[in-house]
């Protein structure tokens, strides 16, 4: 019997160092760069346009929380994404698409913002709105497509997802897309982004060079005055879906610079 339990107490010391071996392995991870990644869609879009990147963050270990925004003010997309920040345990790595690229220069003020990743994004200096933005380049043909209800609410035309949103997906995707969207209050496009966080934050970006919603030639100039680090990929304006595997490699190298 005290045989059996002298075995039993060493089984159970050499169980509670491995235990400690592995919880101290796995902290050596998380130490290395930002392991907590926020990722903010942008207009006629929920968080589940990120669901192709997302799986493969999580694989790499990464804390992954995609914001669903209300897309009806800049101020409440802004606010629910800093609802996500306020979740994650640790420094933050900000992604936005798109319109997320405006919340994000605001929301990424939040002190535990480390580094902002834009894919395919308007990317506003102080005092800019969506239009103020957009105003500096001729529009992409997808801009023609908006259309607008008696609500003041924006939607994207079949044509507009279909010729030039997604054009790069299968159709079915692209049919899901068109129905599955979320209007977009035209009230969200006229607010100013008052602090430009990509001025205190080091930044990356994705230029889709068949993008026909944000033309190449305002995403390089965005680029330019960010100074950000860039990845140009042949893709619609949806490059998280249509090329996920090289999106979520762009973003696990930003975190790792960090």
């Amino acid at each position: 019997m005290n045989i059996i339990k002298k075995l039993m107490s060493v089984a159970l010391i050499a169980g509670i160092a491995f235990l400690s071996l592995v919880q101290n392995a796995q902290a050596q991870t998380v130490s290395k760069g930002i392991k907590n990644l926020v990722l903010v869609h942008g207009a006629f879009a929920d968080g589940s346009s990120w669901e192709r990147v997302i799986p493969i963050l999580q694989a790499k270990g990464f804390n992954v929380i995609a914001v669903q925004n209300p897309l009806i003010s800049l101020e409440e997309d802004v606010a629910a994404t800093k609802r996500a920040i306020a979740r994650m345990d640790g420094p933050v790595l900000l992604i936005g698409h798109s319109y997320g690229g405006m919340v994000i220069t605001e929301a990424g003020n939040d002190p535990k913002v480390k580094g902002l990743v834009y894919v395919c994004s308007l990317v506003p200096d102080e005092g800019q709105s969506v239009g103020d933005v957009t105003s500096a380049f001729p529009p992409g043909p997808g801009s023609a497509e908006f259309q607008k209800d008696a609500s003041d609410f924006l939607n994207l035309s079949s044509k507009g997802i279909h010729e030039h949103f997604a054009q790069d997906l299968p159709e079915k995707e692209r049919s899901v897309i068109y129905a599955t969207q979320t209007p977009w209050a035209v009230k969200a496009t006229m607010t100013k982004v008052t602090t430009a966080a990509w001025k205190t934050r080091p930044s990356w970006f994705i230029i889709g060079l068949e993008d026909h919603m944000v033309p190449t030639d305002l995403a390089r100039a965005e680029a330019k005055m960010i100074k950000a680090k860039t990845l140009e990929l042949k893709t619609s304006h949806v490059p998280m879906l249509s090329q996920p595997d090289k999106v979520a490699a762009f973003i696990i190298r930003a975190a790792g610079e960090l």
